[in-house]
């Protein structure tokens, strides 16, 4: 499937108005509502749109400390890194994780958690028991003047 014009409108209004009603959404990039529809569920079944989801507030939620982790791996098999993926992805702190290059670490790691203390469990619990880590650094977010989950189309 190639997209045009629409199909992209449709994607960029989708991203930032995810509860949007097709009606809506059909004035919004000048269609009836029958064919904006179509036109979705297309986009649905050709993969472009993997789902919808709601954005909880974090700090709402009283998760206030945010990181970026950077992780070195003891050994750099394929094993390992399986091994590596397979246990944060129990780990609900843990919101991406990033196989990387061009740093001196292997992984890098988005972690939400409550405060210091909790973080603290995190890391000497969880996190540095994991097989095959080796070294952790740590970086923890002081602002964050801009966030999108918007890809652009």
């Amino acid at each position: 499937m190639e997209l045009d014009k629409i199909d992209r409108q449709i994607l960029e209004t989708l991203q930032k108005r995810g509860r949007i009603s097709n009606q809506e959404l059909a004035d919004a990039v000048n269609l009836s509502p029958s064919p904006c529809l179509r036109r979705v569920k297309q986009l649905e079944d050709s993969g472009y749109i993997d789902g919808y989801i709601a954005l909880v507030n974090a700090r709402k939620m009283g998760l206030t400390l945010l990181s970026f982790i950077q992780i070195v791996m003891d050994k750099h098999t394929p094993e390992r890194f399986e091994k590596f993926d397979n246990a944060i992805a129990a780990f609900p702190e843990v919101l991406e994780s990033h196989l990387i290059t061009g740093q001196s670490a292997d992984y890098l790691l988005k972690v939400i958690v409550k405060d210091m203390d909790d973080f603290q469990r995190f890391l000497l619990n969880k996190l540095t028991r994991v097989e095959g880590v080796s070294g952790v650094h740590s970086s923890f977010v002081l602002k964050s003047p801009r966030k999108s989950t918007a890809i652009p189309v």
